[in-house]
């Protein structure tokens, strides 16, 4: 493989699958296919060195985030792209815990499964947007038993954090929403509490980071 190309290691256990997706990334001069595999089993016997392990989570040997945790075991070096059917935020966000960089729903178009493999491979994360969205209500959702644990947001909420992410004002987000500023500036406040944050950078950061925008 050219030391200017990005190796990547297909693993689902339909063969029809690997196919269509060689086809695809297989088109991109910066993309090359080194090996397949159909089991977990399988993909922890290859070399793939710093390659990006394109993953289904529903393979014959292993299911969910236990798929992750192995091929990261096996391969510490490689980044793992999920790409499955599975689209709970348990899924999404245990299999972020357990090692993956990446994390997209099969049904995502083409040009976003191309940016993803650039993204991991280039050290970076990806989440599909729908994704985020869903896991930073269900992060936020979770209640901890002792003080200053987050709570959870409202929808409300949500949509508020989305629009100061992307670098609405407060007037602006309130004439979005069709809400007065001062409502606005009680919902941004309320998010801050909730999230245990102290600035508008760290409100930016921390939806960037969730998918939310």
């Amino acid at each position: 493989m050219s030391d200017d190309r990005i190796g990547v290691v297909l693993m689902d256990d339909h063969a029809i699958v690997r196919e269509g997706l060689r086809a695809l990334l297989e088109q991109q001069s910066d993309i090359e296919i080194i090996s397949e595999a159909s089991s977990v089993s399988e993909a922890e016997a290859l070399d793939v060195g710093s390659s990006v392990i394109v993953a289904d989570l529903v393979l014959p040997d292993g299911r969910g985030p236990e798929v992750v945790r192995r091929l990261h075991q096996a391969h510490p070096d490689a980044a793992i792209l999920v790409l499955t059917m599975l689209d709970s935020p348990t899924d999404v966000q245990l299999s972020l815990a357990a090692g993956a960089n990446g994390y997209l729903l099969k049904e995502a178009a083409s040009t976003e499964l191309v940016a993803a493999v650039r993204s991991v491979a280039a050290g970076g994360d990806y989440l599909q947007p729908s994704l985020g969205l869903a896991l930073v209500r269900w992060q936020t959702s979770k209640e901890t038993g002792g003080g200053g644990g987050r709570q959870r947001l409202t929808d409300r909420e949500v949509d508020v954090l989305r629009l100061i992410a992307l670098g609405y004002t407060n007037v602006a987000a309130a004439e979005t929403l069709h809400l007065s500023v001062r409502t606005v500036e009680n919902h941004r406040a309320n998010i801050m509490r909730k999230m245990g944050l102290h600035s508008r950078a760290d409100l930016v950061r921390m939806a960037n980071e969730s998918g939310v925008t």
